[in-house]
C-alpha cells in the first residue's frame, strides 16, 4: 500500500484521483475560470464604449452599477447548488448562465437599463468561484494550493487584451462582442464537462446522507457552526477588500484611454502585460503558499499591491504602465489566498453553502466599490489620489490576518483542517 493511500486512510481522506484525471480537471476548471475572469474584468476595456454608446458619464455609470449589482447578494443560491445537487450539475448551471448572459448582452441591450440588467447577471456568475471546489476536493494536500492556483492562472490567459482589437479592429464587430465571445468559449467547456466525475468527497457525503449518518441541508441552514461563522467573517472581510480594490482598478482602461490619451491598441498592450504578470503572480502565489503558508503569502501580496497601485496616480511617463503591470502581479498574488484558502477551510458537507454565504457577504464590495468609485471620480477627476486610496485599501487584509491569526492550512488534508481549525 502506498504512503499516500495510508495517509488518506489515517486522516479519513478519500483516495486520490489519477494524475491524468487531475490534469483534465485542472484544465476544465481553468477554462471555466477563463470565462469567470474574462467577464469580470473585460469592463476595464468596455467602459469607454459603454459610456459613448449610452451617453452617460463615468460617475453615473458607476452609480448605476452599484444599484444593479445588488443582485449579486443572491449568489448563495448559486453556490448552494453544490451541496444540494452536486459539484458537476452545479457547474453546468454556472457555465450556461455565463454563456447565455454574454449572448444576451449582444442581442438584447438596445437600452442602458437592459445592458445593466444582463451585465449584472453576468457578474453574478463570476462571483461564485465554484470552479475552485472540484480541484480543492480532489487534489492531494501537498499539491492543493499549486493545482488550484494553476487553474486560476489558466483563467488569466489574457483574452481581455487580445480579443477586443481582434473583434473590433480586425473583424469589425460591435463592442458588445467583447462579452459575446464567451458564448463561443462555452461550447468546448460544455463538451469537456461531459467527462467530469462527481468529486469523491461529495459522493461520500451523499452516501452518508442516504444512510442517515448526515442530514441534508438547504444553503447550510442548521448545519453551519461557530467555527464556520468565524472563517466566513475572516474570509469575507479579506475578499471585500480585494473586490473593492479590483472594482476601482477596473477603471484603469478609462484612466489610460480617456485621461492619458492611450489608444485602444496601446491600452491593450498595457493590459496584456498586466495579465501576463498576473499569471506569473498566480503561479508564484500558489508556490509560496505551499512553502511558507497562506497568511504570509497574503501579507506579501497585499503590501506589494498597495505600493504599486498607490504609485499609479503620480507615476510619470513610462513608469505609469510599468506600475500598472506590477499591480497585475500583486493583484493575482494576493487573490490566490481567496481561491485556495476559502474553499479548503470549510467542511466538505457544507463547503458550497459556506462559500455561498462568504461570497454573498463579500458582495458588499459590488455595491460599495462602484459607489466609492463614483465619489472618487467626482472628487479626483484626474484620478491621482483615486489610485492612492485604491492601494491603501489592501492594508486592511494585513490587519485582519495579524489580528485574528486564522488557522494555517498548508499541506493539511481537508479532513484534518475540518477537525483542527
Amino acid at each position: 500500500m502506498s504512503s499516500t493511500t495510508e495517509l488518506a486512510q489515517a486522516t479519513g481522506a478519500v483516495r486520490p484521483r489519477t494524475r491524468n484525471y487531475l490534469i483534465y480537471l485542472v484544465v476544465l476548471m481553468g477554462l471555466v475560470a477563463i470565462m469567470d475572469q474574462y467577464l469580470s474584468t473585460i469592463k476595464t476595456t468596455a467602459i469607454p464604449f459603454v459610456l459613448e454608446e449610452y451617453g452617460i458619464t463615468a460617475s453615473r455609470f458607476s452609480a448605476l452599477e452599484a444599484v444593479f449589482l445588488i443582485c449579486t447578494f443572491f449568489v448563495f443560491l448559486l453556490n448552494g447548488l453544490n451541496d444540494m445537487i452536486g459539484r458537476k450539475p452545479a457547474l453546468l448551471v454556472l457555465v450556461l448562465l455565463m454563456g447565455l448572459s454574454s449572448l444576451a448582452i449582444v442581442l438584447f441591450t438596445p437600452s442602458l437599463y437592459l445592458f445593466m440588467a444582463f451585465y449584472a447577471l453576468a457578474m453574478l456568475t463570476t462571483v461564485s468561484n465554484m470552479w475552485t471546489i472540484p480541484v480543492s476536493e480532489e487534489a492531494l494536500a501537498k499539491q492543493r494550493a499549486k493545482l488550484v492556483s494553476i487553474a486560476y492562472v489558466i483563467g488569466l490567459i489574457p483574452l481581455q487584451a487580445l480579443l477586443p482589437p481582434l473583434l473590433m479592429d480586425t473583424l469589425g464587430l460591435d463592442w458588445k462582442w467583447m462579452y459575446g465571445a464567451m458564448l463561443v468559449l462555452m461550447i468546448p467547456v460544455l463538451i469537456l464537462w461531459l467527462f467530469m466525475k462527481e468529486t469523491k468527497r461529495y459522493e461520500r457525503i451523499k452516501e452518508e446522507r442516504q444512510q442517515g449518518v448526515r442530514k441534508a441541508h438547504i444553503f447550510g441552514l442548521g448545519a453551519i457552526d461557530r467555527r464556520d461563522l468565524r472563517y466566513l467573517a475572516i474570509s469575507a472581510a479579506i475578499w471585500i477588500c480585494w473586490l473593492t480594490n479590483s472594482t476601482l482598478y477596473f477603471w484603469a482602461g478609462y484612466y489610460f484611454m480617456t485621461l492619458k490619451g492611450y489608444t485602444l491598441g496601446q491600452w491593450s498592450m498595457v493590459l496584456l502585460g498586466t495579465l501576463i504578470m498576473a499569471m506569473v503572480g498566480g503561479v508564484a502565489g500558489g508556490w509560496i503558499m505551499d512553502r511558507i503558508g497562506r497568511s504570509t503569502a497574503l501579507i506579501i501580496g497585499c503590501a506589494g499591491l498597495t505600493v504599486a497601485q498607490a504609485s499609479m496616480g503620480f507615476a510619470p511617463g513610462i513608469l505609469l504602465p510599468i506600475m500598472a503591470v506590477v499591480s497585475g502581479f500583486f493583484v493575482s498574488f494576493a487573490y490566490t489566498w481567496v481561491v485556495v484558502y476559502v474553499p479548503e477551510v470549510f467542511p466538505t458537507e457544507r463547503r458550497g453553502a459556506c462559500m455561498g454565504w462568504t461570497t454573498t457577504v463579500s458582495r458588499i464590495s459590488y455595491v460599495a466599490g462602484p459607489a466609492l468609485a463614483a465619489v472618487l471620480l467626482q472628487a479626483f477627476p484626474t484620478m491621482d489620489w483615486f489610485w492612492v486610496i485604491t492601494g491603501l485599501i489592501m492594508l486592511i487584509p494585513i490587519g485582519v490576518i495579524l489580528l485574528f491569526n486564522p488557522y494555517e492550512t498548508k499541506t493539511k488534508e481537508l479532513e484534518e483542517i475540518e477537525r483542527e481549525r
